[in-house]
């Protein structure tokens, strides 16, 4: 299946089942969010959950752009993206985690065609709080899907306050020959599902408090999901990611680990750009600001004089397209551009303000500190440095 098939597929599914499209919000939420960007679906759904009435009522269904800074430094391997498809769906205060199971299996089985064989589910084993989500476990053991528990792996939660609950992730199968072990025993079983039972909120002290109503929220990565249907090992293989791959590929050969987060954060980059975030120092903007130059520390490590001006307009278009945004994709790649020209200066200016203070002995906390409160320089930026002569396309990148 295509992504626009897998879309399709899910979402006539739920629509079937009495739900209500719930239109995609910006990744930047509105003003007053504490958070920086929005990180599931559920995150716009938030006054919802807490048992506000939503407008298209109690059973809604959605695709998402979500970004996950906590998942930055897992980039590179074969799974996490930094921005990626959300295909959500909720239940505000209706049905309950046994009839979410149940047509998830559906979906997943009849839907998708997964071979229910290959199906491994992980449930809440209880914690000196709440006991076991025995209605999570019965009903997949009733599906013929085994299922292992867990503690904290199985309790969802947005932070450290707010609503949470224990969650139900549903795992495929992706290796060679019959699946073998569990999970949490096995890499091969790769998550691709969280069906998550949101009935608490905790507080500042841990205390759990009931929410008003109980609610599900289901949330399924779209490129992983591809990668699973398609019978393949990486994300980076599907239809979202392979032009990067291919245009970067085209032009720097880049071992397996930087190629992927060269792609993966140049991607990235676009979507929140297109959404209306610029490069800074702080906030929203420093996360862009990393993500560039991250992608551009990769880049520069064999060949200095590498530059996003070569790439072709092709990947740019296709992500603005394919994350439903409006964005003139040559404004896109003028403010990518204008920060690749302030990084080439601040290399050139920070490498020997680092060698001088380097020169006094190993750096410190405080060392490190002054180097970015003074100088503006990020620590994996002065690791990079400080890493350049054995890094060639650091010690001396020219300067437009």
């Amino acid at each position: 299946m295509t992504p626009d098939q897998i879309v399709h597929t899910f979402v006539d599914h739920y629509r079937r089942r009495g739900h209500r499209y719930a239109p995609e919000s910006s990744l930047v939420p509105p003003p007053g969010d504490p958070v920086l960007f929005t990180t599931s679906g559920m995150h716009p759904l938030t006054p919802y959950l807490a048992g506000h009435p939503h407008p298209a009522g109690r059973r809604l269904a959605n695709v998402q752009r979500c970004l996950r800074t906590t998942d930055l430094d897992e980039v590179g391997d074969r799974t996490h993206l930094t921005v990626f498809d959300m295909l959500g769906s909720w239940s505000l205060g209706d049905y309950d985690i046994a009839q979410s199971i149940r047509w998830g299996h559906e979906l997943l089985c009849d839907g998708f065609g997964v071979d229910p064989g290959r199906l491994y589910a992980t449930v809440f084993g209880g914690d000196d709080q709440l006991g076991p989500d025995e209605t999570a476990w019965r009903t997949w053991t009733a599906l013929g899907v085994p299922v292992e528990a867990n503690r904290e792996e199985n309790w969802w939660s947005n932070g450290p306050t707010g609503p949470c609950g224990p969650d139900s992730e549903i795992f495929v199968w992706t290796g060679d020959g019959p699946p073998t072990g569990t999970p949490g025993t096995d890499h091969r079983w790769t998550e691709v599902w969280n069906h998550v039972r949101m009935g608490w909120h905790r507080h500042d002290d841990g205390r759990l408090e009931p929410l008003p109503q109980p609610n599900i929220d289901t949330g399924m990565g779209l490129e992983r999901l591809e990668m699973v249907l398609r019978g393949d090992r990486s994300v980076f293989t599907g239809d979202g990611l392979r032009p990067w791959v291919e245009s970067v590929s085209d032009r720097w050969r880049l071992d397996e680990e930087p190629l992927r987060r060269v792609c993966d954060h140049l991607r990235s980059a676009v979507v929140v750009v297109g959404d209306g975030t610029r490069p800074s120092n702080t906030g929203r903007g420093y996360v862009l600001r990393r993500l560039v130059r991250r992608a551009l520390t990769d880049l520069w490590r064999d060949d200095p004089t590498r530059t996003l001006s070569e790439l072709p307009t092709a990947p740019y278009r296709d992500t603005v397209h394919r994350f439903r945004q409006g964005t003139d994709v040559g404004l896109v790649r003028e403010v990518l551009a204008d920060e690749e020209r302030r990084f080439r200066g601040l290399l050139r200016r920070g490498r020997p303000v680092v060698d001088r203070r380097r020169s006094r002995g190993p750096l410190t906390d405080e060392d490190y500190r002054w180097l970015h409160d003074t100088h503006g320089l990020p620590r994996d930026l002065v690791d990079a440095l400080l890493g350049a002569p054995d890094r060639p396309g650091l010690s001396s990148p020219e300067v437009d």
